[in-house]
Formats: structure tokens, C-alpha cells, sequence
């Protein structure tokens, strides 16, 4: 299990209210010049936030779709909650989600494309790997940890649906709102980072989709200072009542735990 650790379409929302932004390959430009400004040496660490980071940083060399990489986060901590860290590679079994998250969502990155990346991005600065024994070392170790983590997880995966939440929520706010509101403020790309960047968190795993989609858009018009015109806050009426019955007080837990990880973040 070692091998592997060891050196040798979404559309514009400014358009008509039926439409959906493309949020994805602004997500994705954010990422890359996040991932370019601050290099982590993977080696160096041993948690889980971390062990989620790597996984973002090779989905974003892959391509992959945020869905896909959210997807393989969640497999990871998944798998971390029923298994001993100390006893298996994180960033082999991140690697490995990352790829099972491929197959099931059809990504267009292979096998040989996620050994690369996952190599490259842990050992900075190393040739790339060539045909040899060392390539087909870590090819062979992420293809026996693909069947660990599915017998791990009980072949049971499923895709994370808080980005569906999230879209069919901001539509809806979209119609809400004014039009200078909605063209002035980022609510759609900071929501949509929001949430993205809560997928770091194993505590993503506890909550309803319902309530992770609502506390992203809730935090993004709490930092922009966006209210729902007509609908006065109190403690028993909130502007997403009529999506979910949610608690307020839950939404502000959940709210915090997304503002927590970007603290973790400073921290390495």
C-alpha cells in the first residue's frame, strides 16, 4: 500500500432567469491560480484536510469536473471514517477516489493520467514517470486500493447532490432579487465556492444537502450584504422558509464549520 507514497454546461445566469451560470470553469480558473500561489509538500503531512487538498489540486491538473472532484472527496472521507489513517496512504486512497470519481461520473481522464498527476503533485520537482517498473508500481497500487475502498465503502457510492440544491436555489433567488442586486454581487460564485471548498471537511458527510446548499448561499449574502427584499429576518421567518424548514441555528453551525476550513487552510 505504500508504492504509491514512497519517492523512486452551465449557462450564464445574467441571461434569462431560466438559465444557470457557468459556475464551473470560474471555479476551476480559482482553483488553478489558488493551487500556483501557495505549493504544499504533501509529504510533510498527514491529516485530513490536507489528504482532501491533494485531491483538489490533481482534479484541477485532471480537468475534472468540481462535481467529480467533490464526489472523490467525499469518497475519501468516507472511507477515512470507518479506517485508521495510520494504517493506510491518504494520498493513495485520495488518488484512488479520484479515479473511482472518473468512472462514475465519465470523465475523460484515465488511469495512467491520475498515476502521473498524483505522482507529480507529490513529488514536486520529479522527471515524470515513464514506462518502467516505478510507474507500474503506483499503477498497480491504486488499482488494488480501487478494490479496497469500494469493499470499504460496501460498493456503495453515490454522487453528493448539494450542487443541485445550490443551482435550483439561486435560480429561484435570482427571480428575487434586482437586477443591479444580482449583477453587482458574486452571491452565485461565492455560494458555489462555498460549498466547494466545504468538501475539504469530513463534516460535509453529517449535514442534508439542503442545509449544506442553503448555509453556502446564506454565507455568501451575509459577506455581500444582500437581503431578500420583502421578507424581514426574524427568528421564526428566513428568506429560504420556502425551500426547506431548515433552523436557523443549524444553518449558522453549519456556516461556521465552511468558514473553519479556510483557518485550516492558513495553518499549513
Amino acid at each position: 500500500m505504500n508504492a504509491f507514497f514512497e519517492p523512486g454546461s452551465y449557462q450564464n445566469m445574467n441571461q434569462p432567469n431560466t438559465n444557470i451560470i457557468d459556475l464551473m470553469s470560474h471555479q476551476r480558473e480559482h482553483e488553478e491560480l489558488k493551487f500556483k500561489s501557495r505549493r504544499v509538500d504533501y509529504k510533510n503531512y498527514n491529516n485530513s484536510f490536507l489528504g482532501a487538498r491533494y485531491i483538489f489540486e490533481c482534479g484541477y491538473k485532471l480537468r475534472a469536473h468540481p462535481i467529480t472532484i467533490a464526489t472523490a472527496s467525499s469518497l475519501y472521507h468516507q472511507f477515512f471514517r470507518d479506517f485508521d489513517s495510520s494504517t493506510y496512504d491518504r494520498y493513495l486512497i485520495g488518488a484512488t477516489c479520484l479515479y473511482i470519481a472518473g468512472k462514475m461520473r465519465d470523465e475523460s481522464y484515465k488511469l495512467r493520467d491520475v498515476v502521473n498527476v498524483a505522482h507529480a503533485t507529490l513529488h514536486r520537482g520529479s522527471a515524470p514517470l515513464d514506462l518502467k517498473e516505478e510507474y507500474w508500481l503506483r499503477r498497480d497500487a491504486i488499482v488494488q486500493s480501487e478494490l479496497l475502498v469500494m469493499r470499504g465503502l460496501k460498493f456503495q457510492l453515490q454522487v453528493p447532490t448539494a450542487h443541485k440544491y445550490l443551482m435550483h436555489y439561486l435560480i429561484t433567488l435570482k427571480s428575487w432579487l434586482s437586477k443591479a442586486t444580482w449583477d453587482s454581487t458574486p452571491i452565485c460564485q461565492a455560494s458555489f465556492s462555498f460549498l466547494q471548498d466545504f468538501y475539504h471537511d469530513p463534516a460535509v458527510l453529517d449535514y442534508k444537502a439542503q442545509l449544506v446548499a442553503i448555509s453556502c448561499i446564506h454565507l455568501a449574502m451575509q459577506c455581500y450584504g444582500v437581503d431578500v427584499p420583502c421578507i424581514k429576518e426574524t427568528d421564526d421567518l428566513s428568506w429560504f422558509d420556502v425551500f426547506s424548514k431548515e433552523r436557523k441555528e443549524d444553518v449558522w453551525n453549519t456556516v461556521e464549520l465552511i468558514m473553519d476550513n479556510y483557518n485550516k487552510e492558513g495553518s499549513f
